[in-house]
Parts: structure tokens; C-alpha cells; sequence
């Protein structure tokens, strides 16, 4: 028997995380569950059931230890909202160190508060000995464990949340990124963006999340493009490729009579292709005997 397996995410905008929920059939798409994980226990809503059995691997899931109670989120609440509280007095703590380059952005209790995660990240290259704020911490906290967390400069623009670069009222990644993905430089060449950092550079200091969303439709259909300075035959005579348009696979031709000329795809022609093509339907005429006669018919029927 194939075990019942359901995503479940613990953040707003967070990873989802599989679990065997085999003993509790009953479960749907937004029920709360607690689960064991590596953190210790955690309250989690439930995003998805996963339908497809190939994906299913089974005796690797860690099961569900119960639905959530009334009580649970209730206690979730609670510790939810001394977030803020904690936070402040955790960044007073640093200030009394002066640990200058450690940025804490945010805190996050367990469901039951009995643990308390501080995530930081450290404004520069060098390294910052955390050794005295744990033993701080721990003494602010003395029911809690304590834990700090180093995230990464797009995880802290998550967090912190904001306008985009493009003038949303939320960041991607705050908005619906449960992930973040490789970005490169090649990227934004392929699309024609402009290398300048204040077009490629997101409110984290590192390359744009959306320069990925459109990346495959353009590589896929610069492979039907001719590339710039490629000969080619339009409707107006020969021509080289200046530009291409790849999302509406047009292309942008420099007339050798003059002037430029926006072309679709499908209406001009590689040059030496076309040439070759000319030369074969003049072949018959040139190898005839009766080339004369032959070739005015041909001639007369184009």
C-alpha cells in the first residue's frame, strides 16, 4: 500500500516539506499538523497532497505526529506575536557587544516556545565570534533554547520584505518564492538586459530572481533566429541581421540599399541558402542541349 503523503510548509512563503500522514486519511489542503524535524517539533499547514505514486518513495518520509489542536495554534499565536519583543531585545544585545557588522533580521519561536531561532547575516567578509551573545542569550532566555541562524543576502531581503526593484509592492521573494534559483550574468545577456548594476541588481545586492522567469523562452527561440551579422535575403533584396526581436521572432535587417527593416522570421532567408537554391533551379538549363527552348519554357512557367 502506497503511503499518503502531504506537503506541508511552515512560513508564509517557505519550503515545502513531504511527510507520511498514512495514519490520518482524513487530512485535506490547509489542516494544520505537527511534525518532527530536524529543529524539533514544528506546526506546519498543509499546501499540497501529492497525487503521483512514482514520486513517492516509500519508508523515507517522516510521518506526522498529529493534527493540530485548538489548543496548538492558540499556543502558536501567543509565541508568535513576543516575536517582535524578542527581536528588539536581542538587537540591544548586539549593540551592548558591538558586534557592528551582524545584522539579526528576524526571530522565530517554536510553535510551543520552546525554542527561539535568531536569524543573522554579517554585513562583511570577516568573521564575527558569536560566542559571547550566545552566552548572553542564553541567560535573556533561561526556558528557551536558543539558536542563531546565518542567511544569505537574498534570504534577508525575504524576510525583511519591500517594494521591488520593478516597483511591486512586494518583493518575489517575499511575495511567492518558496525557493531561489541559480542566477547568472549569461542570463541577462541572452535577453538583451542591460549590464548595468542598477538594471540586473536586485534590493539584495546579487542578480534578479526574474531574470530566470523568461531565460528558456529566449534561448528557445533565438534557435530559430538567424544571429546578428548573418547574411540574408528579404523581400527587398540582401540585407545584415542588426537585432533580433526573439519573443515576437522578428528580425531587424540593414538593406544594402539603405535603411533598416523589421522583418518576422518567416520572411527572409539565409542568403547563401537562397543563392544555392537559385543556382539549382538554374542547373537544368545550363546542363541542356536544348537549354534555349528549355529554359524559356522554365522561365516563362516561374
Amino acid at each position: 500500500m502506497n503511503p499518503f503523503i502531504v506537503g506541508v510548509r511552515f512560513q508564509k512563503v517557505g519550503k515545502i516539506y513531504h511527510f507520511d500522514a498514512s495514519g490520518f486519511q482524513d487530512l485535506e489542503i490547509g489542516d494544520f499538523v505537527v511534525v518532527e524535524t530536524s529543529r524539533g517539533r514544528e506546526l506546519g499547514e498543509i499546501i499540497s497532497i501529492v497525487d503521483d505514486q512514482k514520486s513517492q518513495r516509500e519508508g523515507k518520509w517522516k510521518p506526522i505526529d498529529h493534527k493540530a489542536t485548538p489548543r496548538d495554534l492558540v499556543r502558536q499565536q501567543f509565541w508568535q506575536k513576543k516575536e517582535t519583543e524578542s527581536l528588539i531585545l536581542c538587537r540591544e544585545k548586539v549593540s551592548e557587544l558591538n558586534l557592528e557588522s551582524l545584522k539579526i533580521v528576524s526571530a522565530e519561536y517554536s510553535y510551543d516556545g520552546g525554542r527561539i531561532t535568531f536569524l543573522y547575516n554579517i554585513g562583511s567578509d570577516n568573521k564575527v565570534d558569536l560566542k559571547d551573545l550566545r552566552k548572553v542569550l542564553k541567560q535573556t532566555f533561561p526556558h528557551t533554547k536558543v539558536e542563531l541562524r546565518q542567511i544569505g543576502p537574498r534570504d534577508v531581503a525575504k524576510a525583511i520584505g519591500g517594494f521591488g526593484a520593478c516597483g511591486l509592492e512586494k518583493r518575489c521573494c517575499s511575495l511567492f518564492l518558496s525557493e531561489f534559483s541559480p542566477i547568472s550574468i549569461r542570463m541577462a545577456k541572452e535577453q538583451g538586459v542591460s549590464l548595468a548594476p542598477s538594471e540586473i541588481t536586485g534590493m539584495c545586492g546579487r542578480l534578479r530572481c526574474c531574470l530566470i522567469y523568461e531565460y528558456q523562452q529566449y534561448v528557445q527561440a533565438k534557435k530559430n533566429l538567424p544571429k546578428r551579422k548573418k547574411r540574408v535575403m528579404t523581400p527587398l533584396g540582401e540585407g545584415t541581421v542588426v537585432d533580433i526581436v526573439p519573443l515576437s521572432e522578428e528580425v531587424i535587417i540593414e538593406l544594402d540599399t539603405g535603411g533598416q527593416h523589421q522583418y518576422p522570421n518567416h520572411d527572409i532567408q539565409p542568403l547563401e541558402e537562397f543563392k544555392n537554391l537559385q543556382r539549382k533551379i538554374n542547373e537544368p538549363c545550363e546542363n541542356n542541349d536544348n537549354s534555349s527552348k528549355n529554359c524559356k519554357n522554365q522561365s516563362n512557367s516561374r
